[in-house]
């Protein structure tokens, strides 16, 4: 199967991991580690032993073909006393990709959330424009780094980026992640309103936030490139 839909013919699941799915664990990390630095980006690196316990605790998601091959993986982490809920990790096989199995995936993880954490604001960071089309179309909107949790537990999960630097060296208010938030507590107040399908239109705005994602990138990594310089020159005057 090559970047082809996945139809409802085809035979898969997408369940709650479980013990069953401990065997899985270490490949799924190494492609973990294989994405990000095809990207050039970080996802939080974890260890197998790390989502072995996510399965076992019944905090994370597993797309699988009729054979067992795993096809898509996700975990959720919560913060702040269960205040904050990230589902993290998402990793799909390159052979599965662009076939939807990332939809599914979050929406069972999102769904998962909901039911562990009803009263959590569920929240994001990424790069990927496509996970943001995803989130969107969930209920997330984008937010302000400010907006997410000041555990420093949470932002420790972002020191194995290639990014990490920029987002210390300003204070955590920038980097070239878009974080992104579900309220609950909001999304029922449009629901009372009648104001449901009122949300974040991601395919009218992404051009914009294209444009954006752009800037901020050159900006900020101009801005770590003086800094840089300066500290050359500094060890060669020293």
């Amino acid at each position: 199967m090559n970047n082809t839909a996945l139809t409802s013919e085809d035979l898969y699941t997408v369940q709650v991991a479980n013990e069953s799915h401990y065997h899985l664990a270490e490949t799924i990390c190494d492609e973990m580690a294989e994405s990000a630095k095809a990207r050039g980006t970080g996802i939080a690196k974890r260890s197998p032993d790390y989502l072995r316990e996510k399965m076992r605790e019944g905090k994370a998601i597993i797309a699988l073909t009729k054979k067992g091959e795993w096809m898509g993986f996700c975990y959720i982490e919560t913060w702040e006393h269960g205040k904050f809920v990230a589902n993290s990790g998402l990793i799909v096989q390159p052979e599965f990709r662009k076939s939807g199995i990332a939809t599914r995936i979050k929406q069972k993880a999102f769904e998962l959330s909901r039911t562990k954490y009803p009263d959590a604001k569920i929240i994001g960071l990424t790069t990927s424009l496509a996970v943001m089309k995803i989130n969107s179309d969930l209920g997330y909107e984008p937010t302000t780094f400010s907006e997410l949790p000041a555990d420093d537990a949470f932002w420790k999960g972002c020191s194995s980026c290639v990014n990490y630097d920029v987002l210390t060296r300003t204070n955590r208010k920038h980097c070239l992640c878009t974080g992104m938030l579900f309220d609950p507590l909001e999304a029922k107040k449009k629901e009372e309103a009648g104001k449901k399908d009122e949300h974040w239109d991601f395919l009218e705005e992404s051009p914009l936030y294209e444009r954006w994602m752009r800037f901020k990138q050159r900006i900020l990594l101009r801005r770590e490139e003086r800094r840089k310089k300066k500290l050359a020159e500094a060890e060669l005057m020293a």
